[in-house]
């Protein structure tokens, strides 16, 4: 009954049934065929692993078959995938061209002048001189945030004076108005830098600038806010004097003088200081806070200077020292095609 060409006249029933038992039968010699098929994949690669393990073991029936080992003195077979019967011999061949390819590329090398070393020298002494006059620079700016701080002091100590040829500048016309540029509302130019200077804090507060590590220079002083934040791992990158994140504007006393220092012409101080009381004064609103951070953000931009620079120098010191290594040695060689001549740089170069 399961095959259904030679019972043409049996019931429908019993032929879907008979179908039925035909395809089924199928199906389990195909799942026996794909096992035979998984289990000689098995084998074979069961059988190459021992081969890798066991080179001596690898093809014992038939040697001849595979190439010999290079290793200097060995007879045996090479591994099928491999040079060599082992690392051993692989290990000493490269020792015995190392002996005898070696002397010759050193004596090579020391007979003509290499013109990447002095390439390599010429730009050493350049980051120096960098170098150099970037720490001048960082003493400059130093120099320039005591001063500062001096100044700053002995603003603090004027007496404060309310006269009408102080407040004379401060009178403007009151119709007048212009937009803030970051929240784009109508202000009065009185206010508007006080106005603006909040603003901008409001909205720069929102975004976190950090780092993992926290910033340890020597000898210097007050210049990343360094506050840890323990949700997002990381500590405060942003300038200390204008983090609005974690640095608040200390109230201002009612009797506090402004004691900006006074310009004439844009940059020529006059050695005096504005006396208004710094509730006031509109004109040098957080003028303190911005002088700082204007010194500070020139330290900084010293800081990355020297940074890069030591960076370049070790860049620079590395390749000359892996330049006569025994690996560059080895795999690169100038040809020498006029024997008489030794120095094989131009005349520009020498």
């Amino acid at each position: 009954m399961s095959d259904t060409e030679e019972s043409p006249f049996l019931d429908p029933a019993l032929r879907k049934r008979a179908v039925k038992v035909k395809h089924v039968k199928r199906r389990e010699k195909k799942s026996e065929k794909k096992k035979e098929e998984r289990y000689k994949r098995h084998r074979q690669k069961q059988k190459h692993k021992d081969k890798w393990k066991h080179p001596e073991r690898a093809d014992v029936k038939d040697p001849a078959s595979l190439p010999q080992c290079l290793g200097p003195g060995c007879v045996r077979a090479a591994q099928p995938t491999s040079k060599y019967c082992s690392d051993d011999c692989g290990m000493k061949l490269a020792a015995n061209r190392i002996y005898e390819i070696l002397p010759q590329r050193i004596q090579q090398w020391q007979q003509s002048p290499c013109i990447a070393e002095e390439h390599g020298k010429k730009l050493l002494e350049r980051i120096r001189r960098e170098q150099q006059s970037a720490r001048t620079r960082l003493q400059e700016m130093e120099r320039r945030f005591h001063e500062l701080e001096a100044i700053i002091a002995r603003a603090k100590q004027q007496a404060v004076r309310e006269d009408e040829e102080s407040n004379e500048g401060d009178s403007d016309d009151t119709d007048l108005q212009i937009f803030c540029v970051s929240c784009g509302h109508p202000i009065n130019p009185r206010v508007a830098l006080r106005h603006m200077e909040r603003c901008y804090a409001k909205y720069e507060s929102q975004t976190s600038f950090g780092s993992m590590y926290p910033t340890r220079i020597e000898g210097a002083t007050r210049l990343f806010c360094d506050v840890y934040n323990p949700q997002s791992k990381t500590y405060c990158k942003r300038l200390q004097v204008l983090c609005p994140e974690h640095s608040r504007d200390p109230k201002v006393p009612a009797d506090e003088v402004c004691g900006c220092p006074l310009v004439r012409d844009v940059f020529e101080l006059t050695g005096e200081f504005c006396r208004l009381p710094k509730r006031q004064c509109n004109r040098h609103y957080c003028w303190e806070k911005l002088r700082r951070a204007e010194v500070d953000l020139e330290r900084v931009r010293v800081w990355y200077k020297l940074d890069e620079l030591f960076e370049q120098e070790r860049n620079v010191r590395t390749a000359m020292t892996n330049r006569a290594g025994l690996l560059a040695l080895m795999l690169h060689q100038t040809i020498q095609h006029d024997p008489l001549t030794t120095d094989l740089r131009s005349s520009a170069d020498r």
